[in-house]
């Protein structure tokens, strides 16, 4: 069943078109990468997804949806979230703190139950918590809870921001450079966590990634865009033999 689908879109900045014409589709439990050169549109793509930026052509659907003209915040309680390129956790804040702010995305209690402190808001409250008790044992960190999530090692800031994305229980999820300033040994690590996110929550994955290894190593179907443009769709070993994304991208490496 498709749930996203991106249909002619372009994006232009002044005289530079950013993307052009990408068309892009992705079924219910897909782990699809995006590739390509820097500056090949791929981040751009990602901010049209998610409403940060407005497409200036073409449609993209969520399930159907068409999300043009949707704030951020009414995109992502339809289903969509997204970690950064550069991460942007709230520092200040706890481990546990960064989650559940995240989990309220979903919470249907108001102002007036808030007031009373009703039993359904009591309810609700002890689920965000032992959901964002169950996210951090899934990514290892339940023992640092209490944390600051400025105090933690990169590769966990990592982690915790997969962890606040999932918090808003999404049904897809964009990963921008989930393995940017990952030894390898992580980013096999990565890998094998991002099949499981995949089965275990049972959501489509649209990962954007420079590693080679970790693309290659998980996504089941690879689009490679050069200058805002489509060059190659395919599976990994079609991409790697694939003659214009040897030249566009490896070339350009």
């Amino acid at each position: 069943m498709e749930i996203l689908e991106i249909k002619n879109c372009t994006k232009r900045f002044g005289g530079l078109v950013a993307v052009k014409g990408l068309s892009l589709s992705l079924n219910q439990g897909d782990l699809y990468g995006l590739i390509g050169p820097n500056g090949a549109g791929k981040t751009t793509v990602f901010n049209l997804i998610t409403g940060v930026y407005r497409v200036d052509e073409g449609t993209i659907e969520l399930e159907g949806r068409n999300l043009r003209g949707l704030k951020p915040s009414g995109i992502a309680s339809l289903g969509m979230s997204r970690t950064f390129q550069n991460i942007r956790l709230f520092q200040s804040m706890t481990v546990l703190e960064n989650v559940k702010l995240a989990s309220h995305l979903r919470k249907k209690q108001g102002l007036i139950d808030a007031v009373l402190r009703t039993s359904r808001l009591k309810k609700e409250e002890a689920e965000i918590e032992n959901r964002t008790l169950e996210l951090l044992r899934v990514f290892g960190l339940e023992k640092r809870a209490d944390e600051l999530a400025g105090n933690l090692p990169y590769g966990s800031q990592r982690r915790l921001e997969i962890a606040r994305a999932l918090a808003t229980n999404p049904k897809v999820l964009l990963l921008d450079e989930p393995a940017a300033g990952m030894n390898p040994q992580e980013s096999m690590e990565l890998i094998e966590r991002i099949r499981w996110i995949r089965d275990h929550f049972q959501i489509t994955i649209l990962l954007v990634e420079h590693n080679m290894n970790v693309v290659m190593g998980v996504c089941e179907r690879i689009q490679v865009i050069d200058y805002g443009e489509t060059i190659a769709i395919g599976s990994p070993k079609e991409i790697q033999d694939n003659p214009k994304v040897i030249e566009a991208y490896l070339g350009g490496a």
